[in-house]
Order: C-alpha cells, then sequence, then structure tokens
C-alpha cells in the first residue's frame, strides 16, 4: 500500500500503466505536430495548412463517436493488462503506416493514420481508467488520478514540443527522424506495457454488440443510473470543453494580445499545462487520502475567478509584435497573464480529479469501463462543440478572444451552480471541507488498514462533539451513512449537510417509537446494500469527556445483519467550541486555536456474530486513552 501518491511511481501496480499512457500521450501529439513540421517544411500554402488544422481534429475525435460503445464492452469483457497490450500493439502498427506517410510525403496516408490512431485512442480510453481501482485501494484513488492527470498534461505538452520542433532541428532529415521517433516510442511503449500486472476483467461473460448507434445510447442510458456518477461525467466533460476553448485560442492570443511568437504561445500552454499536472497532484493532499468531491466547487469557482482575470487583463491587441519570452516579461502586466493562465490549470486539477475518482468509486467495476465508453463520447461531443462556437463567436458574431474568454468565465459559473444545485452533495462535502480543514488538522490511525474497502460494515465509536460525523466522512475514503440523534439531525444549517450526506436520524422508543423503528430499518436496508454505516453508541454527547455506556442498538442492528463492525475513537475533541465542555451560554465561543490537532483512530474490524454492546464500548475505551 501506498502511503502517498509519489510510492505509486516505484510499485509494479501503477508505475508501468503510468508510463504506457503517458507515453501513448507523447506519441500521439509527437505525431500530430509532426505533420503540421511537415507540411511548413513541404511549403505548402497557407489556405491548405489551415485545411489541415481544421480536418485533423475532425478526423481525429471520430472514432470516439463511431467506436465508444463498442471499446467500453471489450474493455469490460477483457482482462485490462492484455487489452493494454493489445492497443499498444496497434499503435505500433499505426506508427508504422505513418512513419510510410513522412518518408512518402503523402498527407492522405498521414490522414488515414490519424484517424487509426484516433481508433486506438478510442479502445485505450475506457480501459485506462477503469483499470485504476481494479490496482488501487479507494484511499489512493485521488492520488492515483492526480498523477494519471499530471503524467497525461505534462506529456501532451512535451509531446506538441518534440513535434513541433523535428522539422526545424532535423532539417532535411525531418521526415526520417519523424519517421524514426513515432515508431520507437510506439516500440516502447508496447515493451513497458508488458510489465503491467494482471487485472481482472470486468464483466467477462458480457456479450459484445457492434452495432455503434443503439449501444451508443445503452452506454449513455448506463451512465445516467446514479445522479452523481452522471453529473461528476458532465463535470469531466465540461472540463474538456474549457480546456478546448482555452488551448485553441492561445496561439491567437498570444500572437494578438500578448504580442509574441511561437515561442509566446508555447509558453502560454506550459503554464497552464504544467498548472493542471500541479492541481492534479495537490488533489491528495488537500483530501487526505479520500475521495474529496468538496474540491469540484473549489476547483469551479477557482477556474472562474482566474478566467475572469484572463479577460480583462489585455482586453487590447498588443502595441508591439514578434515578442519574445523575454520582452513579454519585460511588459507590464505580463505576470498577470501568467498568474492567470496558472490558476486557471490549478482549479482545474481541483476540479476534474476528485470527479475521476468519484466515477470509479461510485460504479460498479462490471459497468465501469462503459460507463468512461459513455464519458469518452459525451467528451468529444462538448470538444466539437467548443470548437464550433469558438468558430462561430469569432468569424459570425464579431467576438474578440477577450470577450469569448469573458463569456467561458460566465459560462463555467452557471455550469457550475447548476451542477451542484441538482447534486447538492457536492457543495455539501464543499461546506464539511472547508469547516473541518478550516477548525482542525486531522491525524488519521489505522483506517486505511481496518475500514473494509468495499462491501457493508458498521462503525462505532465515541460521540464528544456536533462535528464528528463531518470529522469521520473527512477521515474515511468511503461514503458512510451516519446514524444520529434526530435533534442534532435538525440543527440549523447543519440539516441540510446532514440530509444530504444520507444520515439517518433516530429518536430513543420513548420519544418517537416509529422514528426509531424507521431508522432501524433504514440501516439494515442500507448494510445489505453492502454500504458503510457510522452510529455513536452512547446515543448523546458526552457530558464531561468520558465515555458513557454503550446501548444495546447496536447489538439490535447486528442481530439482524452480522456484519464487520470497526471500533472507531476520537481524540483531542472535548476542547472544541462544539463540545457540551462549558454551559450552553458559553459554548457556541471563538475556538481557543484554530487548526488543532485531532485523531481518528480505527482498531481491527470485530466479527459481527461476536460483537456485543460491551466488547466495543471496552475497544473504544481503549482506543481513545486518555485523549477526551
Amino acid at each position: 500500500m501506498a502511503h502517498n501518491q509519489f510510492e505509486l511511481l516505484r510499485q509494479r501496480r501503477f508505475l508501468p500503466f503510468f508510463a504506457t499512457q503517458s507515453l501513448g500521450a507523447f506519441n500521439d501529439n509527437v505525431y500530430r505536430q509532426a505533420i503540421i513540421g511537415l507540411l511548413f517544411w513541404m511549403g505548402v500554402t497557407a489556405d491548405e495548412r489551415t485545411l489541415y488544422t481544421n480536418l485533423a481534429p475532425a478526423i481525429f475525435i471520430l472514432p470516439y463517436f463511431l467506436f465508444s460503445a463498442t471499446a467500453g464492452q471489450i474493455a469490460e469483457k477483457l482482462e485490462k493488462s492484455k487489452l493494454i497490450r493489445i492497443t499498444t500493439m496497434m499503435e505500433i502498427a499505426i506508427m508504422s503506416l505513418a512513419a510510410v506517410g513522412f518518408l512518402t510525403q503523402n498527407m492522405v496516408v498521414l490522414l488515414v493514420a490519424l484517424f487509426c490512431t484516433g481508433v486506438q485512442s478510442t479502445l485505450f480510453g475506457p480501459v485506462k481508467y477503469s483499470i485504476l481501482p481494479s490496482v488501487l485501494r479507494p484511499e489512493e484513488l485521488t492520488g492515483g488520478n492526480g498523477l494519471v492527470e499530471m503524467g497525461t498534461s505534462v506529456s501532451i505538452l512535451l509531446g506538441m514540443l518534440l513535434g513541433g520542433s523535428i522539422f526545424k532541428v532535423a532539417g532535411e532529415n525531418g521526415p526520417v527522424v519523424a519517421a524514426t521517433a513515432i515508431v520507437m516510442l510506439a516500440i516502447a511503449g508496447n515493451l513497458v506495457s508488458r510489465a503491467i500486472p494482471r487485472a481482472e476483467a470486468g464483466a467477462p461473460d458480457l456479450v459484445v454488440r457492434w452495432n455503434p448507434i443503439p449501444e451508443s445510447l445503452n452506454v449513455l442510458r448506463l451512465m445516467r443510473r446514479q445522479v452523481a456518477v452522471r453529473n461528476s461525467v458532465l463535470g469531466v466533460s465540461w472540463f474538456w470543453f474549457v480546456g478546448t476553448v482555452l488551448t485553441s485560442q492561445l496561439p491567437t492570443y498570444a500572437e494578438t494580445h500578448l504580442g509574441g511568437d511561437e515561442t509566446l504561445y508555447l509558453m502560454a500552454l506550459a503554464v497552464f499545462s504544467v498548472a493542471t499536472g500541479l492541481g492534479s497532484i495537490l488533489c491528495e493532499k488537500l483530501s487526505a487520502r479520500t475521495v474529496e468531491i468538496g474540491l469540484v466547487p473549489l476547483g469551479a469557482f477557482g477556474m472562474s475567478a482566474f478566467l475572469f482575470a484572463l479577460a480583462f487583463v489585455r482586453t487590447e491587441p498588443a502595441s508591439t509584435t514578434h515578442l519574445d519570452l523575454a520582452g513579454f516579461l519585460a511588459q507590464p502586466g505580463s505576470w498577470k497573464v501568467i498568474a492567470s493562465l496558472a490558476g486557471i490549470g490549478v482549479f482545474a486539477g481541483f476540479f476534474v480529479v476528485p470527479l475521476f475518482a468519484l466515477i470509479q468509486s461510485r460504479t460498479p467495476k462490471s459497468e465501469l469501463s462503459r460507463v468512461i465508453a459513455a464519458m469518452n463520447i459525451q467528451n468529444a461531443g462538448l470538444i466539437v462543440l467548443a470548437a464550433v462556437l469558438g468558430i462561430v463567436t469569432q468569424r459570425f458574431l464579431g467576438w474578440s478572444i477577450s470577450q469569448l474568454f469573458l463569456a467561458l468565465a460566465v459560462a463555467n459559473t452557471l455550469v457550475a451552480l447548476w451542477i451542484f444545485m441538482i447534486v447538492p452533495e457536492f457543495l455539501m462535502r464543499f461546506l464539511s471541507w472547508v469547516l473541518v480543514r478550516t477548525l482542525y488538522r486531522l491525524r488519521a490511525r489505522g483506517i486505511e488498514e481496518h475500514v473494509p474497502d468495499d462491501g457493508p460494515a458498521l462503525l462505532v465509536c465515541n460521540h464528544v462533539s456536533y462535528m464528528d460525523a463531518l470529522i469521520l466522512s473527512a477521515s474515511i475514503p468511503r461514503p458512510v451513512r451516519f446514524v444520529m440523534y434526530y435533534k442534532i439531525f435538525r440543527i440549523p444549517v447543519m440539516r441540510w449537510i446532514f440530509r444530504t450526506a444520507k444520515a439517518i436520524p433516530i429518536a430513543g422508543a420513548r420519544e418517537d417509537p416509529e422514528l426509531m423503528q424507521r431508522a432501524f430499518d433504514e440501516i439494515d436496508a442500507a448494510l445489505a446494500n453492502g454500504e458503510i454505516v457510522g452510529i455513536f453508541p452512547e446515543g448523546a454527547l458526552t457530558k464531561d469527556g468520558g465515555i458513557a455506556p454503550f446501548k444495546s442498538g447496536v447489538e439490535r442492528i447486528l442481530q439482524r445483519r452480522a456484519v464487520p463492525v470497526v471500533p472507531m475513537a476520537l481524540r483531542g475533541m472535548w476542547t472544541s467550541m462544539w463540545s457540551r465542555r462549558d454551559g450552553r451560554l458559553q459554548r457556541m465561543r471563538v475556538p481557543r486555536r484554530f487548526r488543532a490537532h485531532v485523531d481518528v483512530v480505527a482498531a481491527p474490524p470485530i466479527e459481527g456474530q461476536i460483537a456485543s454492546a460491551e466488547l466495543l464500548e471496552a475497544r473504544v475505551r481503549e482506543l481513545r486513552g486518555d485523549a477526551a
């Protein structure tokens, strides 16, 4: 098990896959940029180059519409490492064809190979993301996805730089160098892929249906089954829309508004790409190794803020031309452009990585490849829409690039608000994430080892403050259905958070026997559905910092369904402003210190058949010790 994301880069279960997908993204962009270099080298007219730059993206993306549904079914049916090796073998064959195109300077052959590259990418896409839950633990998903997004961003950037420089550096030998480079990179990808460990198929008995239209509709329906997954996929597609609009405008923006040459465009692209990678790898640190979708609103509104900044920092065309990087940096306000691009990239990483992790953690493994295929269809649709809107707004409506960036900032804000309104879980997790991370520094011990990665489980913990459920949620990678006293459940503001988190309110038998029975029925249904349920068996907040005797409700739950029980303890919460340490009038004081250390400790699970209230109380007392 990796204790931070970078340790994954030393482990065979992740490193060969990471290297394979990075080499694939790198080679794709070397190839595509080398074609542009070839056109300049051949001295074709500007109209012919424009025809290619408009035609090539369409040729590359067309297979995503045609074959994504089929690719998703194949990725579901086949063992994943085998499928990856098949796709890298395809890459060798395709790049060999492309090499012939370079050596003969035949654009038809190069465009046919480009279409085949799109087919290969379409087949690789579903397995690229569906393999991660098979080789990573839930607490590693955010870090693993962050590394993949970082690797992809940097590989795309480096591939564009190398591909664009081949014909400039190699001169007359450009066709030979380009042909050799793409074939050797494809061979390297295949050799590395052979080290990927076996990862079982999600649905080996699935019957592949080849008709693309009905199967595309089927996978899109499959994607929409869960509201949170459906809107996470929408969020990922929106990320591609924003990225397409932004990056497609950077070449012209660098020339007209920044007064620069091609070097300045590459600088802007590098800033955005590296910042996206940085934001992606920061997600694990900010989320404390959980699938923290609370980062998604932070990422969305951060992107909007910096898009607004980029729209207003240079509203008029530059008065100078052909500036190199040093000349641009000497211009007043140049740092604002760099900061805006970097900010968009960092917050884009915060936005997209938790969405990928949520899709992977909430989708059944037998459906994940097809859901990823549906996402690729939707991504392709929004990429095409972004390209079309860019053309329409500028050529037919006469918008400037700054106006287009402003419209993108407004649209990003509206889309984010819409997603968070229809899936309030995103906003709820954001509010709880801000609250918990502002007030406390959490130190978790034993959770990764002892909280099950899948299947039902019951968590039992001491009850110190009104924040206990939020603190435990922030420490546990899987979603937890907490059972809480109905009066706490109804606290203003917190009530919305608890309801959105699907907490289960409960009352005593004398207070509301009907609510009590309904709570036990809901607990049993959640456990039967393979969920984790968290309870506080003391039945109320501690009044003196000690642990009250555990009530028999835990035994009643286990009599109906004997699931594993994980004892947990909160340490250091008694001095919290949310506990009952002081009187009612003093309780809501300003906390004595922000960022106080709080420990969340878990012990090995106890079999439900032998767990009793007395045994669980003793285990929790032992875990908590004297740290009230």
